[in-house]
């Protein structure tokens, strides 16, 4: 029978303290293996505690797009700014980039204070590095995001391509637009990112099964999609070798953020408001997700386990 190893990663942590109780409690509970640690998150020193004290992997989830840099030079007078301050936004961060606004060099000098900071943080390297909203897979960044993975030999990644996407007819065209940015753009950055020896898993799902849309069942056919599709049209550097295949499964699991506490300098956003954080986190831990991995001869692990 083919192995599945499968990492189930909570981003965000660090965002705010109900974010990181709600992913602690999901660790301890099994349903998720490893975290995603945003270090200009307002809990983000907690978070690397509660990482140390629980023994959770943690990587990093490299934020240029929500708050405040980290870089001191970088909070004022940047390319990555808007005139309030803060980072431009989701959306905003793709319209500046597209207009030629961003400073490539200012990008990569956030992104190695933010591996520093992490370092900092929890006292190692990140094993693996991805982008908050997807950053990271976007043109140009994508070359020095890369170029910071290689320069500190920082192996694994995700890239954001989900196999069954397109038949997911649930999910909201204008989402499904912004989805669709994704996956063009990572598949532009495949070739970029496997020429500097940067891994990643076989599989990733977590566009279709965000928060409302999350349930044992969507999770199911997502995997059995992506499964079903192997290994001819997924494009990975972890090709499935002696009957083991590699899935990472993105999540947000959390309570609600209650404001004003939360966020990465400006306070936290609608989805961590949201009730979407809180039925992830009950849809994880449901025992019947879990009895299914084992049934289905599902490992979770961490990136550091590959």
């Amino acid at each position: 029978m083919l192995q599945v190893k499968l990492i189930v990663t909570g981003d965000d942590f660090g965002y705010c303290p109900r974010r990181n109780q709600g992913i602690v409690e999901c660790f301890l509970a099994g349903a998720i293996s490893n975290v995603s640690l945003l270090v200009n998150g307002s809990a983000a020193a907690d978070a690397a505690k509660l990482a140390r004290r629980h023994s959770i992997p943690i990587g990093l989830h490299a934020n240029l797009s929500e708050g405040s840099p980290v870089c001191e030079v970088l909070k004022t007078n940047s390319s990555l700014l808007n005139e309030d301050g803060f980072f431009h936004g989701k959306m905003g961060f793709r319209t500046a980039l597209s207009k030629g606004l961003l400073n490539m060099s200012e990008v990569k000098q956030e992104l190695k204070a933010q591996v520093e900071l992490f370092r900092e943080l929890t006292g190692h390297l990140p094993p693996h590095m991805d982008g908050h909203q997807h950053i990271h897979v976007l043109p140009e960044v994508r070359h020095v995001f890369a170029e910071v993975l290689e320069e500190y030999g920082i192996k694994y990644t995700r890239v954001p391509i989900e196999p069954g996407l397109h038949n997911c007819d649930w999910i909201p065209q204008s989402l499904m637009d912004f989805y669709l940015g994704v996956e063009e753009d990572s598949f532009n950055t495949v070739d970029v990112f496997t020429r500097h020896g940067i891994r990643w898993p076989d599989i990733y799902i977590g566009l279709s099964t965000m928060g409302k849309n999350m349930s044992v069942s969507t999770i199911w056919s997502a995997i059995d999609a992506a499964m079903a599709q192997l290994p001819s049209e997924a494009p990975t550097a972890l090709a499935p070798r002696r009957g083991t295949v590699t899935i990472e499964l993105m999540v947000h699991p959390g309570y609600p953020s209650v404001p004003p506490v939360g966020g990465c300098g400006e306070g936290p956003d609608d989805f961590s408001q949201s009730w979407e954080r809180l039925h992830e986190l009950q849809t994880l831990i449901k025992p019947e997700l879990q009895s299914q991995y084992k049934t289905r001869n599902i490992q979770l692990c961490s990136f550091k386990d590959l």
